[in-house]
């Protein structure tokens, strides 16, 4: 998987010249069917147009990521289907490479596979896990990175990492597209993160949060994107060939500016913090469509809008009927 002089992946080329967006969500906790949500919020999305739909990797107080992609394999048709992102340590990357391959098998080749580091704290000890240093968990992906390419191949793999170890592994069946689902990497960083994106993924993903960049700002994704061309030159791979994505923590939008209002009133009646303020995007149509313009002028080529309530159905269908057509290439 890591670029070795390969052409670019199909999905990169068919979004180069047109803006995409998916929808990323979760039940909440306090919904009395919070699977059914989150699978009518796949469904909706799949009939809407949009381009892909993606849950969240928090298995600990989330509904579960692959068994919930793998319902909607087989209920929608056309929207590509993934997690981001999935945190590298929750599963062994020889599981994460088997339930990848098996959900692409499912949908027919519309898998996306979302990876990083992971941020979560107490997730982590409600799992039962350490949480290591930034340092060994960016380790910990590249390995993942290696041993998912080498048991996607055609020969047995091996592999003797300091985290993982994986003997005479392959994945049978293999993933249906080729020459392999499309690989996301999560994050900002300058000095790992996007040189672990030039060397292996066919898309970044960042946004204004704390946890997935802090990059808030036009000015900062311009930033970060130059950051990302110098990591590709310097690895010999057209910056063309990576997907130009960005990531809002919470879009909520309604028909005008004070109904929009009142929904995020309804979900933080204390207000937000100063991270939050930067990261919630609230509006109607015309003042979300703005916002995502200004990104696209800075060159991001996909928008995954998440929505930390899958039964706020007004986001989904105001985005796709009334954002998306505003938004042009850049």
């Amino acid at each position: 998987m890591e670029w070795v002089g390969n052409a670019p992946h199909p999905w990169v080329v068919e979004r180069r010249e047109r803006i995409t967006f998916g929808v990323q969500t979760f039940a909440r906790a306090d919904d009395p069917q919070p699977g059914e949500r989150v699978l009518a919020a796949g469904r909706l999305v799949d009939q809407l147009g949009l381009d892909a739909f993606y849950i969240g990797d928090h298995p600990a107080h989330a509904t579960e990521v692959w068994m919930h992609l793998a319902a909607l394999a087989v209920t929608t048709e056309r929207v590509r289907l993934g997690s981001v992102v999935n945190c590298v340590l929750y599963r062994h990357p020889v599981m994460t490479a088997r339930q990848a391959a098996d959900l692409d098998q499912l949908c027919g080749g519309r898998t996306l596979l979302g990876l990083g580091i992971g941020w979560d704290v107490p997730e982590f000890g409600e799992l039962g896990m350490d949480y290591p240093p930034t340092p060994e968990r960016h380790a910990a992906l590249e390995e993942a990175l290696e041993i998912i390419a080498g048991v996607w191949g055609d020969e047995p793999f091996s592999y003797n990492g300091q985290r993982y170890q994986v003997t005479n592994a392959r994945i049978t069946p293999a993933p249906t597209e080729q020459p392999h689902p499309p690989l996301m990497i999560a994050g900002a960083g300058e000095r790992v993160t996007l040189r672990q994106v030039a060397r292996y993924a066919d898309a970044c993903n960042f946004g204004p949060s704390p946890q997935i960049g802090g990059v808030r700002t036009p000015e900062d994704v311009r930033h970060k994107f130059a950051v990302l061309e110098r990591q590709c030159r310097e690895v010999g791979r057209p910056y063309e060939d990576i997907l130009r994505t960005h990531f809002t923590p919470w879009l909520m939008i309604a028909e005008t500016e004070k109904a929009a209002q009142a929904k995020l009133a309804h979900y933080y009646p204390d207000g937000l913090t100063d991270d939050q303020r930067f990261s919630r995007i609230v509006g109607s149509p015309e003042q979300v469509a703005a916002y995502y313009q200004s990104l696209v002028e800075a060159g991001v080529q996909h928008f995954v809008c998440q929505s930390l309530d899958a039964a706020d159905t007004e986001t989904f269908c105001l985005l796709a009927e009334e954002v998306v057509p505003r938004v042009k290439t850049g």
